[in-house]
């Protein structure tokens, strides 16, 4: 057994490198289009265009890993038809599963680090490209953001940056903090040459502080040894690198604690602001799922054009690795738009793509694409009947998406009874 499943491995890591390769090597070229001449006049150092070219990519590669997935799991298995090979693995007796399992493994593997570029890659490198692009690839200028604010409405506290941070804004140079009081009034103001963000808490360098009244009047401090440290602690200010960069760059390249800890510690956002970050907060969560998805879907569909039609096997893997993202793509809209909730918004296209994927593994390419066809009219359904509900009727949003999910759901399982899943 660990010949064979070796085997299959090797069998389908060598079109997923090239897969996943060529898909890279074209979105440069695409880059390089627009950004050769610029990168040649910057005499910019090997290392750092890899970098850059690393960081551009990054927000799109979940798209690419699981395109890469999808088109190396069906020439696998295709090539395991044609050479009939998979049909002597099954006459000796081992399920499909087993031979399937890894290339579930390598889905399950590239799905963890899909997490670990959105997660930690991403949002330090990814805003650093678009510096590096705004500032004419000058790596010296791209390496800090300079000139901005930084606003905690919760705790009254504004902190302006006249100087720079560095990638991760765990460095603030020349800092100028503001606390107010709730009425408004000035409390205490900080100048310092540089703020550090040193085992959860903020050091700040030469710190000047003054004091003032409840009248905005300077006043003299009640510790005038303290605050003539050079180097200072201040573990009451809750703000983190995170809070500051998700204020200040672009949301969706964003970690989801950073999005998720914005939400809520911000108290003062809009409802629209709030259901589109936990929208993008959510589908961030679970855009790792879709290399799984996409190969569970891949996997019958090559079997399909081995055996019966290649062009059926391959339109019908593709049709629903476009149907997939493009449901996603609908839902985001609404959850933006406010007619859906954003974390059902978030979840609805994995799973049900997800059990699309496990009952077209075990039955037919046909039943599947009705299936989704159903789920597609019955999702409609529900979207209609929740906007109506609660424009059209004035009630309650919550009430009316309840109410509106009793249709779908009805229709589910009447679907499961009508094609009778197995169990």
């Amino acid at each position: 057994m660990l010949i064979l499943t070796r085997y299959v491995l090797r069998e389908f890591l060598i079109p997923l490198f090239y897969c996943l390769t060529g898909f890279i090597a074209i979105y440069v070229l695409f880059e390089l289009f627009g950004s050769f001449a610029r990168i040649v006049d910057a005499d910019m150092p090997f290392v750092d265009c890899v970098m850059y070219f690393a960081g551009y990519l990054s927000p799109f590669f979940h798209y690419l890993a699981s395109a890469a997935m999808m088109l190396a799991t069906l020439y696998t298995m295709w090539n395991f038809c044609r050479h009939s090979e998979l049909t002597a693995m099954r006459a000796s007796g081992i399920g499909l599963l087993t031979i399937v399992k890894p290339l579930l493994f390598v889905g399950l593997f590239m799905g963890v680090f899909v997490v670990w570029v959105s997660e930690s890659y991403m949002p330090q490198y990814a805003q650093w490209a678009k510096r590096m692009k705004s500032e004419k690839f000058d790596s010296a200028k791209a390496e800090y953001e300079t000139g901005f604010s930084f606003r905690n409405t919760s705790a009254n506290r504004t902190w302006t940056v006249k100087g720079g941070a560095n990638r991760d804004y765990s460095r603030l140079d020349d800092v100028f903090v503001v606390l107010d009081r709730p009425d408004g009034s000035r409390k205490m103001s900080i100048s310092a040459q540089k703020a550090e963000y040193l085992d959860g808490e903020w050091w700040f360098t030469n710190p000047e502080v003054k004091h003032y009244d409840i009248n905005t009047r300077p006043m003299a401090s009640q510790a005038p040894g303290l605050d003539a440290l050079s180097l200072r602690v201040f573990p009451e200010f809750s703000e983190r690198p995170i809070d500051i960069q998700m204020q200040n760059c672009d949301p969706k390249l964003i970690s989801v604690r950073g999005k998720l800890r914005y939400i809520r510690t911000n108290k003062d956002l809009t409802e629209t602001s709030r259901s589109s970050l936990k929208y993008d907060a959510w589908s961030q969560i679970f855009s790792p799922l879709a290399c799984i998805i996409i190969t569970l879907l891949s996997i019958p569909a090559g079997i399909s054009s081995g055996r019966q039609s290649v062009f059926a096997g391959i339109l019908g893997a593709i049709g629903m690795f476009f149907a997939y993202h493009g449901f996603s793509v609908g839902c985001m809209v609404l959850a933006k738009t406010e007619l859906m909730p954003p974390v059902p918004a978030a979840a609805v296209p994995p799973i049900l793509f997800l059990a699309l994927g496990v009952y077209f593994f075990r039955n037919s390419l046909k039943a599947t694409l009705m299936l989704l066809g159903m789920f597609a009219v019955l999702f409609v359904m529900y979207v209609v009947s929740a906007y109506a509900l609660e424009v059209k009727c004035l009630i309650g949003r919550a009430m009316a998406h309840s109410l509106a999910a009793t249709i779908p759901v009805m229709g589910a399982i009447a679907a499961l009874v009508k094609f009778r899943l197995k169990p």
